[in-house]
Formats: C-alpha cells, sequence, structure tokens
C-alpha cells in the first residue's frame, strides 16, 4: 500500500480523471493511486520526473508580453495609427519621400520605446524571482524546504500556522487544523479542517477532509498529500475571477488625469488647425499632416516607457539596498507615505529575544518553571515563534524523562499554547504558557510555597502588581500553568480549566541600536510612526521612551473595541501606541488612519497582518515573514530594519521625482512650441515647420528623456512626501507654456522682421530653435534650485549636449534637403542663440517664482488642515 515503487503513467490527469475524486476516498485509496509513501513521501528522482512530466506547480496565468507583443503594443496608439495611414496616402499622391521619412521617424521612436519597455519589464520579472515562496515537504523520509513551484502530486506537506497552502490535497494527519478559505468562498471564519472523507458531490466549502492552493493556515499543523497542482487546482480553475483587484493609486490616478487633459488639449488644437488650413486653402494632405505632427508633439507618447523605465530602475536601486518590489504601482506610494505603522518587535527592537529569568508567583527563581517551560516550547510544533526559541536554549537539564501526549496549539484568540506531557512516574500534566491575563482565565488555583491554593482577588491583584512591575522595565512577561491529569487523554481546549498558575517568564528584547536615530530621519522625511502591538502598555511606553516616541498617548485594545468608528476617526490622529491590540482591530486603525487623508505605510510579518497589508496604502514585510504576510504586502526587506525603509523610501522619492520631471518637460517647452506653431499657422502665408520636420524635432527631443531614470535628485525633493496634483500639472503647463510662447512669437518677429527670412529659413531657424529651447528647458525644470548649481546624471548631461549639437549641424549634413531644411546665416545662428540664452533666463526666473509660490501654498494648506483637524477632534 505504501509502497515507493511509482508507475511511470501517474500524473495530474490519471488522478483527476478519475471516477472518485481524492477528497471523496480514503486515504489509503489515494496513496496507492498516487504511487506514494503516507510514512516517506516520494523519492527525491521521482518528484523530479514528476516535476518534469506535470509541469510547475503554478496556475495557468496570462504569461509575460513576449518581445513581439510589446513591439507591436507601441504601435497601438491612435495617433501613430493615423500617421502610417496618412503617409500611405502620401504615397498615393507622389508624396513618396515624406511618407517615407514620416515612416521612418514613426519607427524609430517606437523602437526607441520599445527598447525601453521590453527592458525594464524583464528586469522587474528577474527581481520578482528573488522572493519565490518555499514549502516544506517529506522527501526519502526527510523533511526539505523547496520551492512552493517544485511540489508535485503525490507529495507530503507539512503546514503550520502562517503557511500559504501550496498544493490541493488531502489530510492525512491534523492538530486543530483551522483554515482560512475566503479567497475561494468568500467565508470570513477560518475553517476547522480533519482527516477523513467529503461527499463526492461536495462543494468547496464542505470538503472537510482537503486543503486547496492560495488557501492560508490560521492555527495548528497538519499532513497534507498532495493530489493537484498548477492548473489542476480549484484556484487555478477560476484564477481570472481571484486575481486580486488592486485600487488605483494616486500616481496612476494622476497619469490617467494627466492624459484626459493632453488629449482635450491635442483634440481642440488638432481640429480647430486643420479647418483652419483648409479655409486658407492649404492642401489637404499637407493640411491633415502637420495637424497630425502637432498632435504628436503635444502628446508624451514616451511616458509608457519613461514610467516603466524609471520604475524599473527604482526597483533595482531598492533591490540593491535591500527593498524587493512586488509591485511596481507601489513605489510611488512609498515615496508619498507620510504615516507608517509598525509593531515593535524586529524593528524597533533587535528582535533577539533572551530569556531572562524564570520566576514563581512570588517573584523567586525557580527551575521548575524553567522545566515546564523547556517542555512546552520544545514539544510544540505549531506555530514557530522566538519566545520558544529563546526558551528552549535557555537551560541545558534533560527532557528526556517526559514523553508529549498532546498538545493544544497557539491561536490569536486564546493567546496561549498548552503541551500535555507524561512523566516516568505515571499520569499526565497539561502545562499552559501564554500572556500572563489569558493564562490567569484559566486557573482556579495558584501554586505557593504552601502549596496550591485557590486563586482569590488578593493572588490575582499580587500577581498583577508584578506583571506591571516587570513590564515598566521594559520585559515581555509570559504566564505558567499546569494542570495534572490521570491520564485520560486526548485532550482537548475545554481541558484549559482549573488549572493552577505557577509563575513568570521573562524576556528582554532591546532597542536597536540607531533606531533613534532612524526614526529622527524618518520624521525629517516627513514621515511620522505609530506603533501597534499586541503587547501590554507598560512595555510599549518603556519601548517608545526609549527610541524617542511620545509614550503618553496610548490606546488600548479593549478602549478601541468601544469606539464607533466616528470616534476612532477623531482619536486615531493623536495616539501614538496601539497596545494590546487584537489582531482584527489593526485592519481598523489603518482605515481610520487614511480615512484622515495621510498615506498609510504598515510594516508587518505575522499571520494576522495580511488584512491591515492589504488595508494600508503600502503594504511592507520581511523576507522571514509568514507566507500570508508576504503575499499581502506590495515590498519585502530582505532585512526587518527600519533604516532599509529609509532607503527605500528615498529611492520611491527619487523615482516620483524623476517621472515628474518628464511630465514637467512635456507641459513646458513642447506644449509652448505647438501651441505657438498653431497660432502661427493661422497668419503667416506658409507653414511654420513641415509636418516631417515637427515629428523629427519631437523624436530628437525625446532622446534625452531616456536618461531621465538615472539623472540625480535633489535632497530638497526628498524631505517631504510628494503626491501627484493635476492642478499643479496645469499650472505648471500654462506658467511655462506662456513663456514659451513668448520667446517663440520674438523668434517669429526676429525672423520675419529682422531677418526677412524665406520659407525655408523661417522653417530651418525655427526648428533648431524650438529644439535647442526643448533640450534647456529639460536642465531648467529637472531641479527646484538654481540649475547651474544642481549637477545633472552624465548620461543625460551627453545626451543633451549630442542632440543639441546635432540640431545646429543639421542644416548643414548632407540629407538636410530631405527635410526642407537649409544653411542658416551666421547672423540667424546669432539671434537664436541669443533668444534662446534669454529664455533661459526667463524660464529660469518663472521657476523661482513658481516654486516659491508653491511652497507657500503648501505650507497654508498644511495650516489649514492642522487646524480643521484640531477643530474635528475637540467636536469628539
Amino acid at each position: 500500500m505504501e509502497s515507493n515503487i511509482v508507475s511511470p503513467g501517474v500524473d495530474q490527469e490519471s488522478v483527476t480523471a478519475a471516477a472518485s475524486p481524492y477528497w471523496s476516498i480514503t486515504s489509503d485509496e489515494l496513496v496507492r493511486r498516487l504511487a506514494t509513501s503516507a510514512t516517506s513521501g516520494l523519492a527525491g528522482s521521482e518528484a523530479a520526473s514528476r516535476l518534469v512530466r506535470n509541469g510547475a506547480n503554478m496556475p495557468a496565468l496570462k504569461p509575460g508580453a513576449s518581445a513581439l507583443t510589446v513591439f507591436v503594443r507601441q504601435f497601438r496608439s491612435p495617433l501613430v495609427l493615423i500617421l502610417i495611414f496618412a503617409a500611405i496616402v502620401s504615397v498615393f499622391v507622389g508624396e513618396g519621400q515624406e511618407a517615407a521619412i514620416i515612416g521612418a521617424i514613426v519607427l524609430a521612436s517606437c523602437v526607441l520605446s520599445f527598447t525601453q519597455e521590453y527592458g525594464a519589464s524583464r528586469a522587474t520579472e528577474a527581481l520578482k524571482q528573488r522572493i519565490s515562496r518555499k514549502a516544506i515537504v517529506l522527501r526519502d523520509g526527510l523533511e526539505s524546504s523547496v520551492s512552493a513551484e517544485e511540489i508535485v502530486p503525490g507529495d507530503l506537506i507539512r503546514l503550520s500556522a502562517g503557511n500559504l497552502i501550496p498544493a490541493d490535497g488531502i489530510i492525512l494527519e491534523a492538530l486543530d487544523f483551522n483554515v482560512s478559505e475566503a479567497v475561494l468562498t468568500g467565508e470570513t471564519f477560518p475553517v476547522l479542517k480533519a482527516a477523513g472523507r467529503s461527499d463526492l458531490d461536495a462543494p468547496v466549502a464542505q470538503r472537510n477532509n482537503a486543503v486547496f492552493t492560495g488557501t492560508s493556515v490560521r492555527s495548528g499543523t497538519a499532513t497534507v498529500l498532495a493530489a493537484a497542482t498548477g492548473a489542476h487546482t480549484e484556484f487555478a480553475s477560476i484564477a481570472a475571477a481571484l486575481e486580486r483587484q488592486i485600487p488605483e493609486t494616486g500616481f496612476a490616478r494622476g497619469i490617467r488625469l494627466f492624459g484626459y487633459l493632453m488629449t482635450e488639449i491635442m483634440l481642440a488644437i488638432v481640429i480647430m488647425v486643420f479647418f483652419a488650413n483648409l479655409m486658407l486653402h492649404r492642401p489637404l494632405i499637407e493640411s491633415l499632416l502637420f495637424s497630425l505632427a502637432l498632435a504628436v508633439g503635444l502628446t508624451p507618447e514616451l511616458l509608457p516607457a519613461i514610467i516603466s523605465v524609471t520604475l524599473a530602475r527604482g526597483a533595482r536601486a531598492m533591490a540593491a539596498n535591500g527593498v524587493i518590489v512586488r509591485r511596481l504601482d507601489a513605489i510611488e506610494n512609498l515615496g508619498s507615505m507620510d504615516l507608517l505603522c509598525t509593531d515593535k518587535t524586529g524593528t524597533l527592537t533587535k528582535g533577539v529575544i533572551h530569556l531572562d529569568g524564570w520566576f514563581d508567583v512570588d517573584g523567586n527563581p525557580s527551575e521548575e518553571i524553567l522545566l515546564w517551560a523547556r517542555l512546552n516550547a520544545t514539544l510544540q510544533t505549531g506555530l514557530k515563534n522566538p519566545l520558544d526559541e529563546a526558551i528552549a536554549g535557555g537551560g541545558s537539564a534533560s527532557l528526556s524523562a517526559f514523553t508529549k501526549v498532546d498538545e493544544l496549539p497557539y491561536d490569536f484568540i486564546r493567546k496561549r499554547l498548552s503541551v500535555v506531557v507524561r512523566s516516568k512516574d505515571g499520569g499526565d500534566l497539561l502545562i499552559t504558557k501564554g500572556a500572563v491575563q489569558n493564562v490567569l482565565e484559566t486557573c482556579s488555583f495558584v501554586g505557593t510555597a504552601k502549596g496550591l491554593e485557590p486563586l482569590e482577588d488578593a493572588h490575582r491583584a499580587a500577581i498583577d502588581k508584578i506583571f506591571r512591575r516587570w513590564s515598566a522595565e521594559g520585559y515581555r512577561v509570559l504566564g505558567i500553568a499546569t494542570r495534572r491529569f490521570e491520564g485520560c487523554g486526548p485532550y482537548s481546549r475545554e481541558d484549559e480549566v482549573d488549572l493552577a498558575f505557577a509563575g513568570f517568564l521573562l524576556f528582554l528584547d532591546p532597542p536597536k541600536e540607531g533606531v533613534k536615530n532612524t526614526l529622527a530621519e524618518l520624521a525629517h522625511r516627513g514621515i511620522a510612526v505609530k506603533v501597534i502591538t499586541g503587547d501590554n502598555r507598560y512595555v510599549a511606553a518603556h519601548l517608545a521612551q526609549a527610541v524617542g516616541l511620545r509614550s503618553d498617548r496610548i490606546l488600548t485594545g479593549e478602549e478601541l473595541s468601544k469606539l464607533t468608528k466616528s470616534a476612532l476617526f477623531a482619536g486615531v490622529q493623536d495616539t501614538d501606541l496601539f497596545v494590546e491590540i487584537d489582531p482584527n482591530q489593526k485592519e481598523r486603525i489603518i482605515q481610520a488612519l487614511r480615512s484622515r487623508g495621510h498615506v498609510v505605510g504598515y510594516l508587518g510579518d505575522g499571520i494576522n497582518d495580511a488584512p491591515a497589508l492589504h488595508e494600508a496604502d503600502i503594504g511592507v514585510s520581511v523576507d522571514s515573514a509568514c507566507d500570508v504576510a508576504r503575499e499581502a504586502a506590495d515590498i519585502i526587506l530582505l532585512k526587518q530594519d527600519l533604516g532599509v525603509l529609509v532607503r527605500g523610501v528615498d529611492d520611491g522619492r527619487k523615482t516620483f521625482a524623476n517621472t515628474m520631471k518628464y511630465i514637467s518637460i512635456t507641459t513646458s517647452a513642447n506644449f509652448g512650441n505647438m501651441i505657438s506653431m498653431a497660432v502661427a499657422s493661422l497668419f503667416l502665408p506658409f507653414l511654420p515647420l513641415l509636418a516631417k520636420q515637427i515629428l523629427l524635432n519631437n523624436f530628437l527631443s525625446d532622446v534625452p528623456s531616456l536618461a531621465i531614470a538615472s539623472d540625480n535628485v535633489d535632497q530638497d525633493q526628498l524631505r517631504r512626501p510628494r503626491h501627484w496634483d493635476i492642478s499643479f500639472v496645469r499650472r505648471f503647463m500654462i506658467s511655462f507654456g506662456l513663456v514659451s510662447s513668448l520667446f517663440d512669437f520674438a523668434t517669429f518677429a526676429f525672423l520675419l522682421l529682422f531677418a526677412h527670412a524665406t520659407a525655408s529659413t523661417f522653417q530651418t531657424a525655427w526648428f533648431v530653435e524650438s529644439l535647442l529651447t526643448e533640450l534647456a528647458i529639460v536642465l531648467i525644470v529637472r531641479t527646484h534650485g538654481a540649475f547651474w548649481a544642481s549637477r545633472p546624471s552624465p548620461l543625460l548631461a551627453w545626451l543633451t549636449l549630442a542632440v543639441g549639437i546635432v540640431a545646429i549641424a543639421i542644416p548643414y549634413l548632407p540629407f538636410a534637403a530631405w527635410f526642407g531644411f537649409v544653411p542658416l546665416p551666421l547672423p540667424v545662428l546669432a539671434g537664436l542663440a541669443s533668444i534662446t540664452a534669454l529664455y533661459l533666463l526667463a524660464s529660469e526666473a518663472t521657476k523661482r517664482w513658481f516654486f516659491d509660490r508653491d511652497r507657500r501654498g503648501y505650507k497654508s494648506s498644511l495650516a489649514t488642515l492642522r487646524k480643521n483637524t484640531t477643530m474635528l477632534g475637540s467636536r469628539y
């Protein structure tokens, strides 16, 4: 029955196609069907063979876009398609050379965008491979950790609290095994699972002997026999419907609104210019191409590629600093974060917990308490935690005189763990360890120097006094209680009654070195920190004082449970320490803080942190966190250190700043130049630029933009959270667009009134001047300070210089005539240089005025917000 001699024909199809589904047959029958062993699992060689036969254990979701798909996607823009159509029409009306030039420029632009976007997507996929999920399986009779993708039918999987279940299968053995199946069934409460059989036609929610991919273990332990993996799981069958709907981020919403704004402006200009040129009796094709070229000049067609490249580069920089991004959009949210909620263990403290003392109820050291604690910690098989690890290493006495009989695993409702042991002398001893108050709830007696006594109010007061004193000194205190039985197992939670409170365990987790400075760095960046912890108020307050946080504004879980939604909304702003918090209350706190207008980050690594991680604007976990927390997080820290997060915030803000630079460039010189050309076309007897010249201008001005992702960012842009503001973009566009247009008209006047330029000379001169101003504005708007005091990245500087040289040289090159260019006289070049220099000075002055005004407006808005918040709080 348990032979490991495997039939070559055993695969997913043979199992799933069988007459009786796996949940409706006995475990022995399924073991035979899968040709595995219920005691030693598969052989390693057989597991490898099945992996090749069945494929990786991954749902059949949409594969990543191929290079061809990404390339074709560059042509989906309606403007690009219309330009291609217009070029084809040009061929039929005898304008083959112009059509070829337009087609070549469009193709070059699309290739440029493709190389950036595809490279960014490959880099992102490589980063995701660094945080693959692991699972414990039994192979060749030995437990080993393997990638969840390598699990195959027939594998024996060990599961405990906090694990995400990696495959569909049946339970062979379980202990207080509760599974959250909300992702499949929508049921909020965990389901108790046990070995056995389910009805043949039982729906997913009623298969209590089976577990399913993507669900999570809430408590207890189990051994599961994998029956279906990959595309054959219940999760994969409805994967499209189960894809997590991630709310639109503020940055994504801003990009969408910016697109709407530019589309409205573009349509208005194109329609107006096209019909105006027709009314001026200009050729139809020429008018159409000119209008479309204006639209292309207005359109930030490289924006998707710029965003992809900037985000991917930001993700790589963050990975180098120990931060792995699971979702690229989260980078922008991280930079916008102004409030961080975190537990204290491992972030504010060292996370290396030491067992510092073991005492009886009178506060005297007791070796018996240590013995009981070690039995409880070393024999439990549920949730692994640093407290048990500290206890296990806290003594050297042999435990061989005791054998384990049963255990009642830890859960977050009881907040305690019980193990039943039997000594050689006979009789069973139930040992309970947990939070002092939760252990006291089970006690009717207390063990004193005089023996067992009924637990009375005086005893409770004395225990509470000791507990408070040690907690106020920074110790985490657990209670120990026992009860003797005559060997009447098996045992259940109902047996956790009438226990005798025996003593205390003291743990010390000191503050991290440098955490005070790290918190100061977060504050310097405009990020406040609030602590949400299940620990008692005394320990939390002691730690807060030690690391420089306020310790007087405290809200307990009991107090929070009595608050209405409105009352919590009013009080959450002025609370710094949320203590004795039930895991289910964390999500309420995050909701209340977000409703106050904060961009909230939440740092958690536990089983019950998942809802809060989902609710937060930016969910942060650590590489060592449980599966459930890692899966719910947007960002994974490779080291549980707030210093790593600070560097991640800086990288996020750099990414946001560099993305906004491209927006600023697009909405300044480009916008002004296109508006100027549109207006000029209505009054000049010729077009100010030919369509092919506009497209070439647009292509060349976009080349330096590809280096924006690598640009340096001034420190003043990292000091406070930055949010997308469409009204800011609109004000910026109007302010700098007007300045640009003013100098454009000055250029027109110079060319017509002083240089007496012909159509070809005018178009050539205007092409050179508009391209130079578009390049120069990159250096102006990339910094909020003086442009000569902020050094751009070498790549951006050299590309800008190179394109500038090309702009001046183009009229003198052999192919200049193809584009309608003619050599420019030296006086014209000197005049253009003078106008460009004046434009730079005017743009620098406009920038200083604009950002000074914007900073004053920000400070005024912040003061108003604080005033309104204070008034609102006083009303409650």
